[in-house]
């Protein structure tokens, strides 16, 4: 690394972003203009520009399930709408986050019980990684 950096003293600007109190420092790795120049020659010749904008537009792109993702739309804080089969969805997706939300804010508080009728002091969160469940 150390080799990386005395060749070029401007290494850790030119290698690393910033976006609001985001960093992402990649001046670390075994990274110079060749491999960005592969990577992103690469990413031209596999179409990633345009898989992405398909996942923004709404496009079925998930194949298992012959649907699109949603995750722009859960994650959209704008007004802007996201659209699936030419329909606006961010109506539905914020109601469900209000939803979510609600029922969150009740466990956290207190307001909902368990089984037992105690409030919930522990959170055991189970998930699969993904959206697959296989056959």
């Amino acid at each position: 690394m150390r080799d990386l950096f005395e060749k070029d003293e401007k290494r850790a600007q030119k290698y690393t972003l910033e976006l609001d109190d985001l960093t992402f420092d990649y001046s670390k790795n075994r990274f110079d203009e060749n491999v960005l120049e592969a990577l992103l020659n690469l990413a031209k010749e596999r179409g990633v520009e345009q898989k992405r904008d398909a996942m923004f537009e709404g496009t079925k792109i998930n194949s298992t399930e012959n649907r699109a993702v949603l995750h722009t739309a859960l994650r959209n804080r704008s007004n802007k709408a996201i659209k699936v089969d030419n329909k606006n969805v961010m109506p539905q997706i914020k109601e469900v986050l209000a939803k979510m939300k609600k029922f969150s804010d009740a466990v956290r508080y207190g307001q909902f019980k368990g089984y037992t009728g105690k409030k919930l002091t522990n959170i055991v969160n189970i998930g699969i990684g993904g959206s697959d469940l296989g056959p």
